[in-house]
C-alpha cells in the first residue's frame, strides 16, 4: 500500500495534555457536581452561570460594519498599515524602546508561531521551548520537519536562567543558531510572569552567546493582558533596548485591535 504522507515526518501520535486535563475536570464535575469543582483549564471567559462570555462591545462593533468592508483584502499580506501601527502601540505601550521593529499581520498567534519555525529554522534543526508548553509549539515544529529540545522552566520558585543556558548553548554548538520560545507574562499553563531581572539576565545571556551565531527570542505574549499587575506588564521590554545587532526578539500575540 502506498503511503499517502511524506517519509520524512514524526508520526508519533500528538497529544495536548491541557485536553486531557479538561476531560479530567469534566469527570470530576460528572461525579462531584459542578459545585464542588472549578474547571480552570482553558482560558475562556464564563459567567456566574458557567456560560461563555461574548463580549457585545467587541461583537456587535464587528457585525455593525458594512459587510463588504469585512470581506475585502487587506492592503498588503502584511496588514493594513494603520493595523499594523496600533498593533505595535498596542504591544509597546508607553514603554521607552528604541529598536527597528516591523509589524506582521499573520492568521493568529498560531500563524505567526509557525511562520516563525519555517522562516527562521532549516529542516532537522532545533526549536527550545520550555518544558512546561503550549502542545502546538511542538506540533509545528514537527510539522516543518523540526527537533525540539525543552529548557526546565522553574528553579524553585523562580525562572530557570541555567537550564535556558545550558540549552541554547547546546542548540548553538549543532546548528549555529538559537531559536527559544519563552512564554512570558502569565506563561500558559502556568500563569508565571519572569521578573525584570530575570528578563535582564535573558537578554545578557543572549549577547554573550550571539557571538558564536544568530539569536532568536520568541516572545509569546499572547496573555499579557491577563497580568497580575497590568500597568507594569510592559516594564521588562525595556530590557530588549540593550541586545545587540546579532539578537532579534519577535513578539507574537493574538489579538483584536
Amino acid at each position: 500500500m502506498k503511503k499517502f504522507i511524506r517519509e520524512n515526518i514524526d508520526h508519533q501520535p500528538i497529544v495536548d495534555n491541557v485536553f486531557k486535563i479538561v476531560n479530567l475536570a469534566n469527570d470530576a464535575i460528572a461525579k462531584k457536581g459542578k459545585e464542588n469543582i472549578v474547571n480552570a483549564t482553558i482560558g475562556s471567559l464564563y459567567d456566574e452561570d458557567g456560560n461563555l462570555v461574548a463580549l457585545d462591545t467587541v461583537f456587535n462593533t464587528y457585525n455593525s460594519l458594512d459587510n463588504r468592508t469585512k470581506a475585502k483584502y487587506a492592503s498588503s499580506f502584511s496588514g493594513n498599515p494603520n493595523f499594523r501601527k496600533q498593533v505595535y502601540n498596542w504591544v509597546v505601550q508607553d514603554t521607552k524602546l528604541d529598536l527597528c521593529h516591523s509589524v506582521i499581520g499573520t492568521p493568529g498567534g498560531s500563524g505567526a508561531v509557525s511562520s516563525t519555525i519555517l522562516n527562521v529554522l532549516d529542516e532537522g534543526q532545533t526549536l527550545i521551548i520550555p518544558h512546561i508548553a503550549w502542545g502546538n509549539y511542538k506540533s509545528m515544529a514537527t510539522i516543518a520537519n523540526c527537533k525540539v529540545q525543552a529548557y526546565q522552566m522553574f528553579d524553585g520558585d523562580a525562572f530557570n536562567i541555567t537550564s535556558f543556558k545550558e540549552t541554547c548553548r547546546e542548540v548553538m554548538a549543532r546548528q549555529g543558531k538559537v531559536l527559544a520560545i519563552i512564554n512570558d507574562p502569565c506563561h500558559n499553563p502556568t500563569g508565571y510572569s519572569m521578573t525584570v531581572e530575570e528578563w535582564n539576565q535573558v537578554i545578557d545571556f543572549c549577547n554573550e552567546l550571539s557571538n558564536e551565531g544568530p539569536v532568536i527570542i520568541l516572545d509569546d505574549i499572547a496573555y499579557i493582558d491577563y497580568s497580575y499587575n497590568l500597568e507594569r506588564s510592559r516594564d521588562y521590554m525595556n530590557a530588549f533596548n540593550r541586545m545587540n545587532d546579532q539578537v532579534m526578539l519577535l513578539y507574537v500575540s493574538n489579538l483584536m485591535v
